[in-house]
């Protein structure tokens, strides 16, 4: 989602650079630009990392390697993560660090962890976390916003900024206010307050994680607001700002930006998108959404991310091009060096394309990144792309100042190429001679090009990785391997929280539902399905069974639950769901066959007889165009099909907010037959044959 904005255009000094005759004034005398803040990435909005913990520790080292090393990889100088709140927020539910007012649990989720090998790996890497969603007591008795009373909201962000501190040793460097809905000004002042209170001061807010639309006005108007704001903070500005937001005097950043599928032109739109934010916006820091596609295919926005890594079964990941296209930059600079002015340095070229150039806090190291993107090659997700041309350049770069006496440039060059062709990403080139202060280059489009008298630069890679297999054609899962307050790794929650929770003999570990109140939601209540859900195995199953052993909670329960088979879709459109869902309702001795998970397409209807009073098994298979169900080994129904979607994921749930408990879940093809038995004793995959 994004807002189009009017954008006032800049006027800027040229100087004495000529772009009608290709030259390029590189000059410090003329004084610096804005500071550059860094460029980073999102792990979030929601659960977008989902995977990562399944992977096997090598594989896990690798890909943050890729990510957060210094000159290695990305190189990454921002992570930016989700404040879980128990609801929906792109692919999936990320858990609160509170689920309750009375709850505290600073392990749940995978962003602890995420963050903690960030730092491992570069020391200097900024925190940054921002909510989605609230968990429904913050929102004091609404659903819609969690602004009926501030102070609640406030601590309970504050709660984990510090439980980061406390259990984790994670300094938090920025917050944010709540992502792309509408801010409060009171609680912006008073997380202030509060952060200044608790000896916190070193955390810098950014608002609103938005549109530039109020928050711009409210800080030109509110001098104690502007005085609590640090960073003010957009997303997918297409490159541009308001005049209103430079008026402001504060750094800009483009909080949430690319968003596009990570082929080259998803890499082209990166590239394009990291120098324009700042020639055409004056924006300092850069994120990307998302990170990492950790999450099943095809849940929404599959593939929108730097890199991909959401085959734990297997092990596999693929080193996308967008993160070379980050290494042109951040390979070679450091959050604190500064721009130079435009015209001296920063601009546009005649031909098509731009140059940034960046200089060390102490003046004695320079970087230049260059792309010259075509628009067709550069088109983001969003928003639209205006048209615009590239052709082949000559450049020639006239150092002034302190430069003029560089007498060689490192290089490093991306050249893509289209049409079955292959690209050239992130190369290291010979060293370009600085001949009477001049570097003369032929830019062709689409190439991106790192210019700099540092030494750094390295394309990391590792010898070999697994081949990628298919999600495994049996599989059982008692929980017994997790850790207390974990999500299994292939589960992918779309409502709700469960996690795995030791409950003694003889089940020991479950998979509990924790949550017992609608959260505040960041996706509309209008398409989000509003009690617990959660997928798992592969999208493509066809004929398939599932069995699992359910109970509901004593005290706090829900008031049923429900097994699901070719279940189409999750995201923020969860509640048109359709599939084969069986709902179960043990106090009302009674069951629901349903062709969709909002039970609006009932399939039939019946009784139960006497369930257990604790745990109850439950079965359901859909095989052609029939359904199978059992309760207690009972057959409940054998049952044809309407016509429905024909593939898809395994579901699990409950009917209501409130306490439920899953275990012992076996997964297999409808038709198998498995005659020496399944055993039971752990985390274990099997395929026919093994």
């Amino acid at each position: 989602m994004y807002l189009h904005t009017f954008v006032v255009s800049f006027c800027f000094v040229i100087g004495s650079s000529d772009p009608t005759r290709g030259n390029y004034i590189i000059d410090d005398t003329r004084g610096y630009g804005r500071s550059f803040d860094g460029i980073g990435a999102i792990s979030g909005g929601g659960a977008t990392s989902k995977q990562l913990p399944g992977y096997m520790f090598k594989y896990q080292d690798e890909i943050f390697d890729f990510l957060f090393k210094p000159n290695f990889g990305a190189a990454l100088q921002i992570l930016k993560v989700e404040i879980g709140g128990d609801a929906q927020s792109s692919e999936g539910t990320e858990a609160s660090h509170m689920h309750n007012s009375w709850d505290e649990n600073y392990y749940r989720g995978y962003e602890w962890w995420i963050m903690e090998e960030a730092k491992k790996r570069n020391p200097s890497i900024k925190l940054y976390g921002l909510p989605w969603a609230f968990p429904g007591w913050v929102g004091n008795g609404s659903v819609h916003d969690p602004w009926g009373d501030p102070q609640l909201t406030v601590d309970y962000v504050v709660k984990w900024i510090q439980g980061a501190k406390a259990f984790h040793h994670l300094d938090i460097d920025y917050i944010g206010v709540w992502n792309e809905r509408p801010h409060n000004v009171p609680y912006i002042k008073l997380l202030r307050k509060t952060l200044d209170q608790r000896n916190l001061t070193n955390v810098r807010i950014v608002a609103a994680d938005g549109f530039w639309g109020d928050i711009v006005q409210d800080i030109l108007q509110d001098s104690e607001l502007a005085d609590a704001v640090d960073f003010i903070g957009t997303h997918y500005p297409g490159t541009l700002s308001p005049r209103d937001a430079v008026m402001t005097g504060k750094q800009l950043w483009a909080s949430e930006d690319y968003g596009s599928f990570n082929d080259e032109i998803g890499g082209g739109c990166w590239a394009r998108t990291l120098n324009m934010n700042y020639v055409n916006g004056l924006m300092t820091s850069s994120i990307a959404w998302c990170m990492v596609t950790g999450f099943y295919y095809p849940l929404p926005w599959y593939r929108d991310a730097l890199m991909t890594a959401n085959r734990a079964w297997d092990n596999s990941y693929t080193v996308n091009t967008p993160i070379w296209i980050t290494a042109h930059t951040t390979q070679f600079t450091e959050i604190g060096w500064r721009y130079l002015a435009h015209g001296s340095g920063v601009g546009n070229f005649s031909g098509g394309g731009s140059h940034v150039s960046l200089v060390s806090p102490d003046g004695k190291n320079l970087t230049v990144v260059i792309e010259t993107m075509s628009h067709d090659h550069s088109v983001c997700t969003r928003p639209p792309l205006s048209p615009y041309t590239v052709r082949q350049q000559n450049v020639t770069f006239v150092l002034k100042g302190t430069f003029r006496n560089i007498t060689t440039l490192n290089v490093w060059r991306t050249r893509f190429r289209y049409g079955g062709k292959a690209s050239t990403v992130f190369r290291k080139l010979r060293p370009i001679k600085v001949r009477r202060n001049r570097v003369q280059l032929q830019l062709l489009p689409d190439e991106v090009y790192t210019l700099t008298t540092m030494p750094t630069g390295n394309k990391g890679s590792f010898p070999s990785q697994p081949n990628q297999g298919d999600f495994p054609f049996i599989y059982l899962e008692n929980f017994e391997a997790y850790a207390q307050n974990s999500e299994p790794f292939t589960f992918a929650q779309q409502m709700g929280s469960f996690e795995v929770i030791y409950t003694g003999e003889p089940h020991k570990n479950v998979l509990r539902q924790m949550v017992l109140q609608e959260p505040v939601s960041w996706c509309s209540p209008e398409t989000q399905i509003q009690h617990p859900f959660n997928l798992v195995g592969d999208y493509n199953w066809t004929d398939i069974s599932v069995e699992m052993e359910i109970r509901l909670g004593d005290v706090n329960g829900s008031d049923g639950y429900f097994v699901a088979v070719r279940v189409d879709r999750g995201g923020c459109n969860s509640s048109s769901a359709r599939g084969v869902f069986l709902y179960i309702y043990p106090s009302q001795k009674h069951f629901v066959l349903s062709g969709d998970i909002g039970q609006t397409s009932i399939i039939m209807k019946g009784s139960l007889g006497t369930p257990n009073p604790g745990w109850n098994k439950v079965s359901l298979k859909a095989e052609g165009d029939y359904a199978d169900a059992t309760f207690n080994d009972v057959s409940l129904l054998h049952v044809q099909l309407p016509r429905g979607p024909a593939n898809g994921f395994v579901g699990l749930g409950t009917s209501s907010w409130g306490l439920a408990d899953f275990d012992n879940m076996l997964i297999q093809p409808a038709n198998w037959t498995n005659t020496a038995g399944t055993p039971r004793d752990g985390r274990l995959y099997f395929k026919p044959g093994q």
